[in-house]
C-alpha cells in the first residue's frame, strides 16, 4: 500500500518535470573536457550500466532497459559477488559523490527514469521508473550511506529556490525519502532530518516537515512530534506544517493531549491565515471523554473580534477620507479576514457535522456562560452553524439554547447587531438558519424571545444582499397573513420601521407587501392602519420610491369606500385617512422647495381625496363618524403641512359650529319629548354663553350628529393644540359651557315613561357622558388651576350621570345603546339590529349573573342566596355598566395624570362637609374609583399577554379591542412606563385607603360595622383600595420586565415601592429591592376590608416575589398571609358577612395560594379535612368553623373543590418508584403516599355528609384524576417496596380499598339519580376502578404472593351503604352476612345492570390465608429444612474428613518459583494469591510459610507466595519470566528434596478454608514435635491453609 501510493505521487510530480527538463537540455551540456573524463568508467558508473541503465550527463532523465525491481536486484548482486565486499560500498558511494558533484549528472539521478524501448520488445519495461537515487535507496545495503550522502547534498542548494525548468532541487531530494519500502535506520534519519530543520530557510523547513509522516516509520512518530512541539512554541511560522504533520502522525493520546494543550496555547499569537488549520487540528484530535473540556478552552481562546474589527475600522476610515488606490488597498483586509473566519468556521462545521459529541460540547460551552458581557460574536455564530448541520437534535438544540439566552437576557441586540456589522460576509453563508431561527423566535409565544426575532430579520434586510432582503420581506409578509395576532403586530410593525430606515430598498419589493391587501379581513382595524401606513409611505412618501404602486392604491381605496358593507367601507375610510398623512406630511426644512412647503398638486390631491371620503360617507352616519375619528387620530399621530392641518381644522370647526353650538337664550323653544334646560354650566356669565345644542338635535331623529359631536370635538381640540403648541385657550369655553338636556330627576320616575321616552332618556345621558369625557381628554394635560378644577368638576359630572344611567337602564330592558367606537366589529351588529334580529341587551343580564361560576350556580345553598340577593336588589334597581363599555367613548392615557391629584378624604373636610384646602386640587373618592377602574381596563388590555392563537373560521366573540383604539397605537412599553410614572401617587392612595380605614378600626374599637361607618363610603373606598392593588399586581406581572430592555424599568418601579419604606436609600440590587418593596407591602394586611382586598394583596406579594431571584424566600410569608386572611371573619359595613359568588371566588383563588405555597400541602389538606371540616359538621346550621371562619356550610363547596384540586397536584409531584431506590427512599416514598391517601379517604367519605350534587361532581371527577395518578405513580412503588415494606403496603391498599368503594357507591347513586352531569364520570372512574383492580394483581403475582388475590361478588349500594333493591339476587341474603363481616375490604370494579362483581384483597402477615396451627407447622419445618442443610454444609466441606500426616518423596521437586516475600499475620495471605493467579491463572500457586504462629507475632510472622513457572529440567519461558519480573517478582530454584511432612485437606466450598486450619494445623504440628524437623514447607491455595501441596499441586 505504501508503495501504490508513492507511485501515485511521483508520477505526477515526474510527468511535470520531465517535461520542464526537456526545454533546457541545451543549458545543461557538459563540456567536451568533462565529457572525455567519463571514459574511464568508477564503480558506481559500471555497476549502474551493467544493471541496465544508461546515465545520461546533460542533465535529462536517465534511460532504463530493464523494471526497476530487476535492476535494484542486480546492483545487489554485484556488491554482494565483488571480491572488495564489503568495501565495495565504501567505492560505490564515493563513486556516486565524486558523479553528483556536477549539478547536472544531479539533477538527472534526480529525476524520474525513461524506459528504453527495444525494437523487438515493447513491454520488458514499465512505463513509469523512479529515479536512479531512489532506487539505489530501495537497497538496504546502500541506503543509510546514500541517504547521507543527499543530506549532506541538501545545503548547498537550500537557498537556490526553484531553478531553470521549474525544478526545486531541495524538494526532489526530500521526495526520494518519501514512501520507501524500509528504513534500515529510522532513527537516525529522523535526528538528521530535524538537525537540518533547525538550520535551514522556512521554505525548505515546510518541505521537510509537512514529510515527515511520508519518511518516517511509526516507532519515530511520537519522539518526532515531540521535538516538532517544540519547534511550534519557537517559530510561529511554521505552525501550519508542523499541524499538518501533527495530524498524520500516529500519536499516543497522552502525547496527542499534551500537543493539543500546547497548540491551545499558543492560539493567541497565531497569524490570521494559519488559525484555520490551528482550529481543525484541535476539533480532529478530540475524543468524547475530553470533548467538552477542550471546547470550551477552545471557545475562551478563540477571539474572531480581534480578527476582524481592526481592519474594519481601518477601512471605514479610508473610506471617509478619500477613494484612492491606498483606500481601496484597505478595505481589501477586512474581506481577506472575514475569508479566514470563514474557513474557521468551514472546519468547525466540519468536526460538528461528523462528531455528535462535539455538536454537543459547543452547545454545553455556549450554555455555561452566565455573564452578557462574556458572550462573543462566536457564540452566534456557532448557534447558527449547529442549526443548518442535517442532525435535528442539533438544530433543536441551538434553537433552544438560543431562546433560553435571550429570554435569560444573556444574547442581547447589541451583540446581534455587532455580528451583523462585522461578519455580515460571514453571516451570509448562514442565511438560511438565520430566516428559519427568527421565524421561529418571532412565532414564539414567550413575549421576551419575539423581539430578537424582530431585530435578526431587520439586520439581515439591511447587511445582505437583494435576494436575502426579498426572502425577508416575503418571510414578513406570510406572518402578515397568518393570523396570529402578536405575530401579525410584530410583522407589520417591522415592515413600517425597514420603510423608514431603507425606503428605496422596501421600494423594490412593495408588490409583495401590496399582497397583503388581500388578508385584511383577518386584521383588526389597528393593523389595517399600520398596512395603509407603510403602503401610502411607500407609494406617497416625499421620495415616492413605490409611485408605481400609487394607482393600485388608489383603485383599492376607491372600491372599499363605494361598499355597501360597513366592514370594508371602514378599511377604505382608513386606508383613505393614511394616504392624506403620507401625501399632506410635513416636509424637513432642508428638503423644502423654493415654493413653499407643499405643492400645490399635491393639496389639490389631498383635498379631492378628504372630500371623496366625506361623501362617500354621508349616507352612514357610523362611517362618518369614524371619518373624523381618524382624522383625529391623524393629527395626534402625524406631523402634518400647516396648510394640511388648516384645511381639516376649518372644516372641523365650520362642521361643529354649525351642526352642535347654539346661543344660550332665556328660553328654549320647541317641542321635544323631555323638558329641556341648559345643565352643567360652569362659567359664571350664563347669559349670552354658548351651549351645546344636544336634546334638539336628539329629538330631531338626527342620531348621527349626535355620534358626530365627540368625534368633531376631539378633532378640533387636536387641531387647536396643534395649530397653537398645546394652547387650547380659543376653544376653552367648550369645558364649561353647558349642555342643552333634561332636567335629570326624571330619572326617579322612569317607570311612568313611555318606552319610546326611557330609551330617548338613556340615549341622552350616553351622548352627555361622551361629550363629558371627550372634554376631560381635550383638557386633562392643561396645567392652570382653574382649568384643572373644572376638569375635576367634569369628572364629577361624568361618575354622577353614570349612576343615573345604571337606574335608567334598569327600567329599560332590551335597549341598545348608541354606537361611540366606529372602528370595531361592533358596528357590524349595530347595523345589523334593523333587519328584525335585535342582540341580547347588555341590561337583561347584568354581570353578577353571569360571571357567577358552575359550582355556585349549582349549589343549593348557593343559589338560594343569589335569589335573595336579587330580591333585595329589586328595592333599588341599577345594572352595572361593564357591560356597556364598548358604548362609552375612550379615555386617553393622558387623563389618568389626574391621579396626581390628592385624595378628598373625611380628615379634610369639616363638619359641614366643606373642604379646608381650597388651593388644591383634590380628588373625590368616586371619581377615584372612576380613574382606577378605567385604568385597570387598560392595563389588563395592554399588559397582559394573551397567547397567540390564530384566528378562528368563523368568528362568534365580538372584539375584545373595542375601545382600546388609541391605546394599541402606544407601545406595551410607553404604557409600563407611564404607569411607572404614576406609582408615586398610586402608592400614595394606597397610603390614604390603609388611613382611611385604620383610622375607622381605631374609631370603632376594631369592629368594622361600627355606628360611625358610612357604608356607601365603605364601599367605594373598599373599591379604590382593591382597584390599586389590582393595578399593582398587572403593572408587575407584565411579562417585559424580564427582557433585557427593561430591566432597569423594574428596578425603577421597585425603587418607588422600596423607597417608601425606606428614604433616601443607596443603590440597591433587584433581591433587595424586592425584599424591601415586599415589606413594604406586607404593611398593609392589617386593614384589609374585603376578602376580595385581601386576595389582590396576597396575589400581589406573590407577583412580587418572582421578581427577585429567590421567590422561595417568600413562600412561608405569602403562605402565613393567605392562613391569616382565610382564618379571619370577613364581615361587610352593614354588619352582615361576606356571602355571594364573588365572595366564593375570591377564596377559591385564596385558598389555592394558600395551599401552593404552604411547605406540605398533605398535611394543610389533613388539616383542614381533619380539623376545619369537623367542626363544621358539629357545628350549627348558621355557624362556621372555628379554627377557619371562612369555612361554612356555603363555602363548603369551595374548600372541597380547592383541596381535591391540590391534593390530585401534590399526588403527580411524588416521585414514581424505581428499582434503585434505596430502603429509606422506599419508605419515604411510601409515607408520603399514605398520608396522601389518608387525605384522599377523609374527603371522599365527606360526601356522606355533604351529599350535594356538585360535591359528588367534585368528587368523582378528581377521584379519577387521583386514581389515575395513584396508579402511574404509586403502583411502581409498590410493585419494588411489597418485599421490603409488607405492612406498609397492606396498610396503604387497604385505606384506599376504602376510598374505592366509596367512589363505587357514588357511581351507584348517581344511576339511581339519573343525574346527566354525574353519570358523565361514571364510566370514567370504573375504568380506573377495574385498572386498579388488575393492577394490584399484577403485583402479587410479581411478588410471588398471587394467592392473597381473592374475587368475590360486590353489591350496588347508594351514599348510605344500603343495597339497591332493584338489583338484589336470590342468594343475596348470604352475600349481605359475608359483607357485613368484611366490609371495609372490598375493591370494585365494572359492573353489570342486574349485579357486580366484587374483588377483595386479603392481605395478612404472611401473605397468604392459611391458619396459624398451618402457619406455625410450616416454619418448624423451614427451620428444620435449614438445619438439615447447615449441617450437610459442613460435612461435605470436611468437618470429618480423616488428616493422614506421613513422610515421603515431595509432591514436587527442582522448580523454578516466581514469588514475592511477605511479612504480616498469615490470614491476610490471600491478596498475594490473588496477584499471583492473574498473572498467569494456568500455573499452579506455592506458597512457603517461615515461621510458626504461636511463638511468633503475626505481624513479624514471614511467608513467600507465588507460581511454578517449571518443574525438572524444563527451562521457564523467557517471557513469562519478563511478565512476573515486570510486577516485581522475583525468580529462584527450589533444590529437589528426598523426604517431606505431607498432608491434604479438601478444598471443596468456602467453608474448607475455615475448616482446615483448625483440623490441619494441631495434627501437623504434633507429628513434626515428634520427628524434629528443621522447616515447615506450606502451599495452599487459600489463605487460610497451611501446607496443603499435594491437593494444590493435583
Amino acid at each position: 500500500m505504501r508503495k501504490k501510493r508513492r507511485s501515485c505521487v511521483e508520477k505526477l510530480a515526474g510527468a511535470t518535470t520531465i517535461t520542464k527538463a526537456k526545454k533546457s537540455r541545451s543549458a545543461g551540456r557538459l563540456p567536451k573536457e568533462v565529457a572525455s573524463e567519463e571514459t574511464n568508467e568508477t564503480v558506481f558508473v559500471a555497476f549502474v550500466k551493467e544493471a541496465g541503465v544508461n546515465l545520461k550527463h546533460n542533465g535529462t532523465s536517465h534511460e532504463i532497459a530493464v523494471d526497476q525491481v530487476v535492476f535494484q536486484k542486480r546492483i545487489q548482486q554485484q556488491v554482494q559477488k565483488s571480491p572488495r565486499y564489503p568495501g565495495i560500498l565504501k567505492e560505490f558511494i564515493t563513486a556516486l559523490e565524486t558523479y553528483i558533484e556536477n549539478p547536472d549528472r544531479f539533477r538527472s539521478c534526480l529525476l524520474p527514469c525513461i524506459p528504453q524501448q527495444s525494437e523487438g520488445d515493447m513491454s520488458s519495461v514499465s512505463s513509469f521508473q523512479e529515479s536512479l537515487l531512489r532506487m539505489l535507496l530501495g537497497i538496504e545495503a546502500l541506503q543509510t550511506l546514500i541517504i547521507n550522502t543527499l543530506l549532506e547534498k541538501l545545503p548547498e542548494f537550500m537557498l537556490d529556490g526553484t531553478v531553470d525548468g521549474g525544478l526545486n532541487i531541495p524538494r526532489m531530494i526530500i521526495n526520494q525519502l518519501k514512501w520507501l519500502d524500509r528504513v534500515v535506520d529510522t532513527k537516525e534519519l529522523a535526528v538528521k532530518l530535524m538537525e537540518l530543520v533547525s538550520v535551514a530557510p522556512v521554505e525548505v523547513q515546510r518541505d521537510i516537515i509537512t514529510s515527515l509522516p511520508e519518511i518516517l516509520e511509526d516507532s519515530q512518530h511520537n519522539d518526532t512530534a515531540r521535538e516538532l512541539n517544540a519547534l511550534l512554541q519557537e517559530n510561529t511560522q511554521l505552525t501550519v506544517p508542523i499541524l499538518d504533520a501533527l495530524s498524520s502522525l500516529n500519536l499516543s493520546s497522552s502525547l496527542l493531549t499534551e500537543v493539543r494543550e500546547a497548540v491551545m496555547a499558543t492560539l493567541a499569537a497565531v497569524q490570521l491565515e494559519d488559525l484555520p488549520v490551528v482550529v481543525k487540528f484541535i476539533l480532529h484530535s478530540v475524543s468524547a471523554s475530553d470533548a467538552s473540556e477542550v471546547v470550551s478552552n477552545l471557545r475562551k481562546k478563540l477571539e474572531l473580534e480581534q480578527c476582524v474589527l481592526p481592519p474594519v475600522l481601518q477601512a471605514s476610515q479610508s473610506r471617509i477620507k478619500s477613494k484612492s488606490a491606498a483606500g481601496s488597498t484597505s478595505t481589501a483586509t477586512p474581506g481577506s479576514s472575514q475569508d479566514s473566519v470563514t474557513l474557521i468556521l468551514d472546519c468547525i462545521k466540519s468536526a460538528v457535522r461528523f462528531q455528535k459529541t462535539i455538536s454537543e460540547a459547543w452547545l454545553k460551552a455556549i450554555e455555561a456562560v452566565d455573564e452578557v458581557k462574556n458572550h462573543k460574536v462566536l457564540d452566534l455564530l456557532l448557534l447558527f452553524i449547529l442549526h443548518c448541520t442535517n442532525a435535528n437534535q442539533s438544530r433543536r438544540g441551538a434553537e433552544r439554547v438560543l431562546k433560553l439566552k435571550v429570554r435569560t437576557g444573556l444574547i442581547q441586540e447589541a451583540l446581534l447587531q455587532k455580528t451583523f456589522r462585522d461578519y455580515s460576509q460571514v453571516m451570509r453563508g448562514y442565511f438560511p438558519s438565520i430566516l428559519a431561527l427568527a421565524q421561529s423566535l418571532v412565532r414564539s409565544p414567550d413575549p421576551c424571545v419575539v423581539p430578537f426575532g424582530g431585530h435578526m430579520y431587520r439586520h439581515s434586510f439591511t447587511e445582505f444582499d437583494s435576494y436575502c432582503q426579498q426572502e425577508v420581506v416575503g418571510s414578513l409578509v406570510t406572518h402578515v397573513c397568518s393570523g396570529v395576532g402578536g405575530e401579525v403586530d410584530v410583522a407589520l410593525e417591522l415592515l413600517c420601521s425597514l420603510v423608514m430606515e431603507k425606503p428605496s430598498e422596501m421600494a423594490l419589493y412593495c408588490v409583495f407587501v401590496k399582497g397583503i391587501l388581500d388578508y385584511m379581513d383577518n386584521l383588526t382595524p389597528q393593523q389595517i392602519r399600520r398596512l395603509f401606513h407603510l403602503l401610502s409611505r411607500l407609494a406617497f412618501g416625499q421620495q415616492q420610491q413605490g409611485s408605481h404602486i400609487q394607482d393600485d392604491m388608489h383603485i383599492v381605496i376607491r372600491k372599499q369606500l363605494s361598499s355597501t358593507v360597513p366592514k370594508y367601507k371602514r378599511i377604505g375610510i382608513i386606508g383613505a385617512v393614511m394616504i392624506v398623512g403620507s401625501m399632506g406630511a410635513l416636509i424637513p426644512k432642508g428638503k423644502q422647495s423654493q415654493s413653499g412647503s407643499l405643492s400645490q398638486e399635491t393639496l389639490r390631491q389631498v383635498t379631492a381625496l378628504l372630500e371623496l371620503v366625506k361623501s362617500s360617507s354621508e349616507s352612514s352616519p357610523e362611517a362618518a363618524a369614524l371619518y373624523y375619528d381618524e382624522l383625529a387620530n391623524l393629527i395626534w399621530s402625524s406631523a402634518l403641512d400647516p396648510q394640511v392641518q388648516e384645511m381639516i381644522g376649518m372644516s372641523v370647526l365650520d362642521d361643529f359650529q354649525d351642526d352642535f353650538v347654539v346661543d344660550l337664550g332665556p328660553d328654549i323653544k320647541g317641542s321635544f319629548p323631555l323638558p329641556a334646560c341648559a345643565m352643567y354650566n360652569l362659567e359664571e356669565e350664563s347669559q349670552g354663553c354658548i351651549a351645546i345644542n344636544l336634546l334638539p338635535l336628539l329629538a330631531k331623529e338626527s342620531q348621527n350628529k349626535a355620534e358626530q359631536q365627540s368625534q368633531i370635538r376631539k378633532q378640533q381640540k387636536l387641531c387647536e393644540e396643534k395649530r397653537h403648541q398645546g394652547d387650547l385657550e380659543e376653544i376653552g369655553a367648550l369645558l364649561g359651557c353647558p349642555l342643552i338636556l333634561t332636567n335629570m330627576d326624571v330619572v326617579d320616575k322612569v317607570e311612568s315613561l313611555s318606552k319610546a321616552e326611557r330609551e330617548f332618556l338613556c340615549s341622552l345621558l350616553f351622548h352627555t357622558i361622551n361629550w363629558f369625557r371627550e372634554v376631560v381628554n381635550g383638557f386633562c394635560k392643561q396645567k392652570e388651576t382653574d382649568i384643572k378644577m373644572k376638569v375635576m368638576t367634569r369628572l364629577q359630572n361624568i361618575t354622577f350621570l353614570q349612576t343615573l344611567l345604571e337606574r335608567a337602564l334598569a327600567g329599560t330592558p332590551g335597549y341598545i345603546p348608541p354606537v361611540s367606537n366606529f372602528d370595531g366589529e361592533t358596528t357590524d351588529g349595530i347595523a345589523s339590529d334593523g333587519t328584525g334580529k335585535k342582540r341580547k341587551a347588555p341590561g337583561k343580564n347584568p354581570p353578577e349573573g353571569v360571571s357567577q361560576p358552575e359550582e355556585a350556580t349549582e349549589a343549593d345553598e348557593t343559589q338560594q342566596e343569589q335569589l335573595e340577593k336579587d330580591k333585595e336588589k329589586e328595592i333599588r334597581p341599577g345594572v352595572s355598566l361593564t357591560a356597556y363599555r364598548p358604548f362609552f367613548r375612550e379615555l386617553d392615557m393622558e387623563v389618568l395624570s389626574v391621579l396626581q391629584c390628592g385624595l378628598l378624604s373625611r380628615s379634610l373636610l369639616d363638619s359641614e362637609l366643606n373642604t379646608k384646602v381650597r388651593e388644591e386640587v383634590l380628588l373625590g373618592p368616586t371619581e377615584l374609583v372612576f380613574l382606577l377602574e378605567d385604568m385597570l381596563h387598560k392595563l389588563e388590555f395592554s399588559l397582559t399577554a394573551a397567547p397567540a392563537k390564530r384566528a378562528p373560521f368563523l368568528k362568534v366573540r365580538a372584539d375584545k379591542t373595542v375601545g382600546f383604539s388609541h391605546l394599541q397605537q402606544r407601545s406595551t412599553k410607553d404604557i409600563a412606563s407611564y404607569c411607572v410614572q404614576l406609582l408615586p401617587s398610586l402608592c400614595t392612595h394606597l397610603e390614604n385607603c390603609h388611613n382611611h380605614f385604620q383610622t375607622l378600626l381605631s374609631e370603632n374599637n376594631g369592629v368594622v360595622d361600627g355606628p360611625s361607618t358610612d357604608v356607601e363610603e365603605h364601599q367605594i373606598m373598599s373599591s379604590g383600595y382593591q382597584l390599586l392593588l389590582q393595578i399593582l399586581n398587572t403593572t408587575f406581572s407584565w411579562s417585559g420586565f424580564s427582557q433585557p430592555g427593561q430591566r432597569m424599568l423594574l428596578k425603577k418601579a421597585l425603587g418607588v415601592l422600596a423607597g417608601r419604606l425606606k428614604e433616601g436609600c443607596p443603590e440597591l440590587t433587584t433581591e433587595q429591592l424586592v425584599k424591601d418593596s415586599f415589606e413594604y407591602l406586607l404593611n398593609f394586611r392589617s386593614t384589609m376590608p374585603s376578602l376580595s382586598t385581601a386576595l389582590c394583596l396576597s396575589q400581589l406579594l406573590s407577583t412580587l416575589s418572582e421578581k427577585g431571584g429567590k421567590p422561595s424566600a417568600y413562600r412561608e410569608q405569602t403562605a402565613s398571609l393567605a392562613r391569616r386572611f382565610l382564618s379571619q371573619s370577613w364581615v361587610t359595613a352593614s354588619g352582615e358577612r361576606e356571602r355571594g359568588s364573588k365572595f366564593n371566588e375570591a377564596l377559591h383563588t385564596l385558598l389555592s395560594i394558600y395551599l401552593e405555597h404552604v411547605d406540605d400541602v398533605l398535611k394543610a389538606v389533613e388539616e383542614i379535612a381533619g380539623e376545619g371540616i369537623t367542626e363544621l359538621i358539629n357545628a350549627s346550621k348558621d355557624e362556621s368553623s372555628a379554627s377557619w371562619p371562612t369555612l361554612n356550610r356555603q363555602t363548603f363547596l369551595v374548600f372541597y373543590k380547592v383541596l381535591m384540586a391540590e391534593l390530585e397536584k401534590a399526588a403527580r409531584r411524588i416521585p414514581a418508584g424505581k428499582m434503585s431506590d434505596s430502603s429509606e427512599a422506599q419508605s419515604e416514598k411510601l409515607l408520603t403516599w399514605n398520608l396522601a391517601v389518608r387525605d384522599f379517604h377523609i374527603l371522599v367519605n365527606l360526601v356522606k355528609v355533604f351529599d350535594s350534587r356538585p360535591v359528588l361532581n367534585v368528587s368523582l371527577k378528581f377521584g379519577r384524576l387521583f386514581l389515575e395518578s395513584f396508579l402511574k405513580l404509586g403502583m411502581p412503588l409498590l410493585d419494588y417496596s411489597f418485599k421490603r415494606h409488607k405492612e406498609d403496603v397492606q396498610s396503604l391498599l387497604k385505606t384506599f380499598q376504602l376510598s374505592t368503594r366509596q367512589l363505587h357507591h357514588m357511581c351507584g347513586h348517581s344511576k339511581i339519580h339519573q343525574d346527566t352531569s354525574l353519570t358523565n364520570h361514571v364510566p370514567a372512574v370504573k375504568k380506573s376502578l377495574e385498572l386498579f383492580v388488575y393492577r394490584v394483581k399484577a403485583m402479587l403475582m410479581l411478588n410471588n404472593c398471587q394467592e392473597a388475590f381473592w374475587m368475590g361478588n360486590l353489591k350496588n349500594r347508594n351514599l348510605k351503604g344500603e343495597e339497591i333493591l332493584s338489583q338484589r339476587s336470590q342468594g343475596s341474603d348470604d352475600d349481605d352476612e359475608e359483607e357485613e363481616e368484611n366490609r371495609g375490604l372490598p375493591l370494585p370494579r365494572e359492573q353489570s345492570d342486574d349485579e357486580g362483581k366484587r374483588f377483595r384483597l386479603v392481605l395478612t402477615a404472611c401473605s397468604c390465608t392459611m391458619s396459624d396451627l398451618i402457619l406455625l407447622l410450616l416454619i418448624v419445618f423451614l427451620l428444620l429444612c435449614l438445619a438439615l442443610t447447615v449441617g450437610g454444609l459442613v460435612v461435605y466441606s470436611g468437618l470429618f474428613s480423616d488428616v493422614v500426616v506421613k513422610t515421603g518423596a515431595p509432591p514436587i521437586s527442582n522448580a523454578t518459583v516466581a514469588y514475592k516475600l511477605k511479612q504480616g499475620a498469615y490470614k491476610d495471605c490471600g491478596a498475594a494469591y490473588t496477584e499471583s493467579c492473574s498473572i498467569c491463572p494456568k500455573l499452579k500457586s506455592i506458597g512457603i510459610f517461615y515461621d510458626d504462629p504461636k511463638q511468633r507475632p503475626p505481624e513479624k510472622c514471614r511467608y513467600i507466595v507465588g507460581s511454578i513457572l517449571c518443574e525438572g529440567e524444563e527451562k521457564p519461558d523467557e517471557d513469562l519470566l519478563k511478565l512476573y519480573e515486570k510486577f516485581g517478582f522475583k525468580v529462584f530454584s527450589l533444590p529437589e528434596v528426598s523426604h517431606a511432612v505431607t498432608t491434604t485437606f479438601p478444598s471443596t466450598t468456602n467453608l474448607s478454608h475455615v475448616l482446615g486450619p483448625y483440623r490441619v494445623y494441631p495434627r501437623l504440628t504434633s507429628y513434626i514435635e515428634v520427628l524434629l524437623s528443621s522447616f515447615i514447607l506450606r502451599s495452599s491455595r487459600s489463605p487460610l491453609k497451611l501446607v496443603e501441596l499435594h491437593s494444590i499441586l493435583i
